[in-house]
């Protein structure tokens, strides 16, 4: 894996005909946002070749909003991404990037935003934007990740859709 891009899912209805958590779909707002953020990522050649998707109901939607904008990107779902903790989406991650060259998480908070710090962290970032994306990660908000030949993270781009 040469880069690795998180996506936190758009913004969601705040409670599903179902009551389940997990059936939670987006908002029009999470819509567009995350229209918006697969727009970005592309125009900034950001293209993913493989995409790891959380089988929640608001994962997917945003996945749907997001995929026009990588047509030749293989999407997959993974149910152990829903509400996974970091360790278990860089695992993800990490095995995905066996095979693929720019992998995409999208998914859900904390784990996306725990995971997002922890590179930073891992990579030297800037301590500013540490505290930044310590202190939020808005919906559909997108992290970006240049991985080395060792593994190492090195930050590439923080987006916040203006939505």
């Amino acid at each position: 894996m040469d880069r690795l891009i998180l996506l936190r899912h758009g913004d969601a209805e705040n409670q599903a005909p179902s009551r389940d958590d997990f059936d939670r779909g987006l908002t029009r707002r999470g819509e567009a946002e995350s229209r918006a953020a697969g727009e970005t990522l592309a125009h900034l050649g950001m293209v993913p070749d493989l995409v790891l998707v959380s089988a929640a109901a608001r994962a997917q939607a945003t996945w749907a909003q997001v995929a026009p904008a990588f047509p030749e990107a293989t999407a997959r779902t993974e149910p152990d991404l829903y509400l996974a903790e970091d360790h278990v989406i860089r695992d993800f991650a990490e095995v995905a990037g066996r095979t693929a060259r720019t992998v995409m998480i999208v998914g859900h908070n904390p784990g996306i935003q725990e995971l997002a710090v922890g590179l930073l962290l891992e990579g030297h970032a800037d301590p500013s934007l540490v505290r930044k994306v310590q202190g939020g990660f808005p919906t559909a908000t997108s992290i970006v990740f240049l991985i080395d030949a060792y593994g190492r993270p090195t930050y590439d781009g923080y987006f916040v859709p203006g939505v």
